[in-house]
């Protein structure tokens, strides 16, 4: 069975930090799971840090980031047929994949082998680090990115895909901060009222994210080795080095 090394956890963690430093390490490359930075210009919104992928002069390749059109639709099924591809692209060049993401479908969906559209997608044996963070520590780390998003020119990135065309019924049905911010765009949300519920609905969705990542682990078979985010980061990526290499290993 394909060896696969998935990283996962919620949001304000510090997946793709986690995950890149990872990649120098191993010699790997990187496998977005999330099902909206696969849009183009929907940068800000969905924190793509594409500066994360540049590390002391080494630039991190990274896989299904900027594939889709924002406003198209991008589905699972779509997402399992992308992955593939990539898989088989870097592991023909001896590289390491490595799955990064938040979104638990997306991620089970190539683990587990889901079959959509009567498209038969073989199973992956998956070595899956979450990265476990104290709660309060990623309620104040949501508040302080959604801040920092806010302050880098989140509602001009959004305005600016409606000026461009994307229907304003698609950004709503993209969710969190395109959901929010277009409706203040609109006038159906005052600024601070925006600002207040897309900070509980980021919260809301962590939690969500945690629960679908139990229901992995307790319910569907995924075990997940969680590695505590107050560790320093050297002691997180060696921790997560040994348990890949005793999993190439057979161990």
């Amino acid at each position: 069975m394909n060896k696969i090394l998935t990283i996962l956890g919620p949001t304000a963690c510090g997946k793709t930090t986690f995950a890149a430093h990872l990649a120098l390490l191993l010699d790997g490359e990187i496998i977005s799971a999330d099902s909206r930075q696969v849009y183009r210009g929907m940068d800000i919104g969905t924190g793509k840090d594409l500066c994360d992928y540049e590390i002391d002069g080494h630039h991190i390749p990274y896989h299904l980031i900027d594939i889709a059109d924002a406003g198209e639709r991008y589905n699972v099924y779509e997402y399992q047929r992308d992955f593939v591809n990539a898989y088989d692209d870097i592991t023909s060049r001896g590289k390491t994949p490595i799955l990064c993401g938040g979104t638990g479908l997306y991620i089970e969906s190539v683990i587990k082998g889901y079959e959509f559209d009567g498209r038969k997608l073989p199973p992956f044996d998956s070595l899956s680090i979450g990265l476990k963070i104290d709660r309060d520590l990623r309620r104040e780390k949501i508040t302080r990115r959604l801040k920092a998003r806010l302050e880098e020119g989140m509602v001009n990135e959004i305005r600016g895909l409606i000026d461009n065309g994307v229907p304003v019924d698609r950004l709503l049905r993209y969710g969190l901060e395109y959901k929010f911010v277009t409706q203040y765009i609109i006038g159906e949300l005052q600024y601070d009222e925006m600002v207040n519920l897309l900070e509980i609905a980021i919260h809301q969705f962590a939690k969500r994210q945690m629960t679908w990542f139990r229901g992995m682990e307790e319910r569907r078979g995924i075990p997940i080795h969680w590695i505590d985010c107050a560790l320093p980061l050297d002691e997180r990526l060696e921790i997560a080095k040994q348990l890949w290499q005793n999993k190439i290993a057979g161990e």
